[in-house]
């Protein structure tokens, strides 16, 4: 029902294009905010033409990460144009921008000079190393490398490797989209907007977690260690009569639970896998004996078994089996919506559901500049006076 999203309310200038912002704003959208999404006039964000595929003429690329947003088409290099945006930061709460360190500046549209004018405004930056970093484009590739992800992805003998989704990208847009929401919560409180400073870099690194304390706790670089687990054992792919199983054993109870639903005792018994520090040492043996047991057997029997047997495990499946899952289709993960010129489109969906209710797709995803005529029409907005201190 109208207003029943926790964003409903909120209006965010979007002054962003590629992924990493653009997955920002889609998720403040998703939760219902009021998205002006600004775009070059002629051209519309780059990745409109990132492609193959293409979904008529404009790139998958672009489908996926600007649903619920409305597109507004300005020459920012303009005078009409920075008047045109001028007046949209006037009547925002939010401003997301992703340019290179030094361009919001030379637009006008700096965090400085916004919130000067505007004292509750929340401004993002979203950049590869830092709005005080240097004026380079962060690629996801280059951020993996630079973050120390691809040392840690790969078969111990092989190359780095990037991981298969551009974790970069996305998890700078996700930390930006939960700074915002940070931001937007201190100025209910404190009645002042906020400076959200998001990198890329900044983001991989965060997320290294728990190997990032290994190395701090050993001053040892940890290795590229496949699909096993780097703390746990067994943990890890396992090849059957079929094709692969992952399994997951996160404690001694478990792997004694495991080695029965093998009909595999002798394993349980075994004085070197009695403990997971143990299973560790000799884990290149434990893998041998298991992955004889496990290729007697399907996947389907392995599943059914370890299921019953309540051990964590689980199928490796291309994405025709992902969205084909009831699970993922009861989570409404696969999203169909209508596009002004394309007809219906699938997309993923939202991760989260609120009061009941699966994020989902309000807007049709936006033709470039559809809503420029309307939105430069729109009345601006007054402020509320400011808060008065607690005393």
């Amino acid at each position: 029902m109208p207003g029943s999203l926790p964003l409903d309310g909120i209006h965010v200038a979007d002054f962003t294009q590629a992924l990493s912002g653009p997955y920002c704003t889609m998720l403040l959208a998703d939760l219902g905010a009021d998205v002006v999404k600004v775009e070059r006039p002629g051209r519309g964000d780059d990745s409109r033409h990132w492609g193959p595929p293409f979904v008529g003429d404009t790139a998958a690329y672009f489908l996926a990460v600007n649903r619920n947003k409305r597109s507004l088409e300005l020459d920012l290099h303009s005078p009409d144009g920075q008047q045109a945006a001028a007046a949209l930061v006037a009547k925002s709460d939010v401003v997301v921008e992703n340019w290179r360190p030094g361009t919001s500046a030379r637009l006008g549209l700096d965090a400085a000079t916004l919130r000067e004018r505007h004292p509750r405004l929340v401004h993002c930056s979203i950049s590869g190393f830092g709005s005080d970093g240097p004026p380079r484009a962060g690629y996801d590739q280059i951020v993996q490398g630079m973050s120390g992800w691809m040392s840690l992805t790969g078969e111990g003998a092989g190359e780095p490797t990037k991981a298969g989704v551009p974790v970069g990208d996305i998890s700078a847009g996700m930390f930006a989209a939960q700074g915002i929401m940070a931001a937007l919560f201190k100025r209910e409180r404190t009645g002042e907007g906020s400076v959200v400073d998001v990198a890329m870099l900044d983001s991989l690194v965060a997320m290294l977690a728990y190997q990032a304390t290994r190395f701090f706790a050993t001053g040892v670089p940890p290795l590229r260690e496949g699909n096993q687990h780097a703390t746990i054992a067994p943990y890890g792919t396992f090849p059957t009569r079929d094709g692969s199983l992952n399994v997951c054993v996160g404690n001694d109870q478990q792997f004694q639970r495991l080695c029965a639903a093998l009909n595999a005792q002798q394993l349980g018994g075994d004085s070197r896998y009695q403990t997971n520090p143990l299973r560790l040492e000799h884990r290149a043996e434990l893998t041998d004996d298991l992955s004889k047991v496990f290729r007697e057997l399907t996947s389907a029997d392995l599943l059914e078994r370890l299921e019953l047997a309540g051990v964590p495990a689980g199928p490796i499946r291309t994405l025709d089996e992902v969205f084909a899952d009831e699970d993922v289709q009861r989570r409404a993960l696969q999203l169909r919506v209508d596009h002004e010129e394309l007809g219906e489109v699938s997309v993923p969906g939202g991760p989260w559901g609120i009061a009941g209710e699966p994020g989902g797709a309000r807007l049709r995803r936006p033709v470039r500049g559809q809503h420029t005529a309307k939105i430069r029409k729109e009345p601006g907005r007054e402020d509320p006076p400011p808060r008065q201190a607690d005393p």
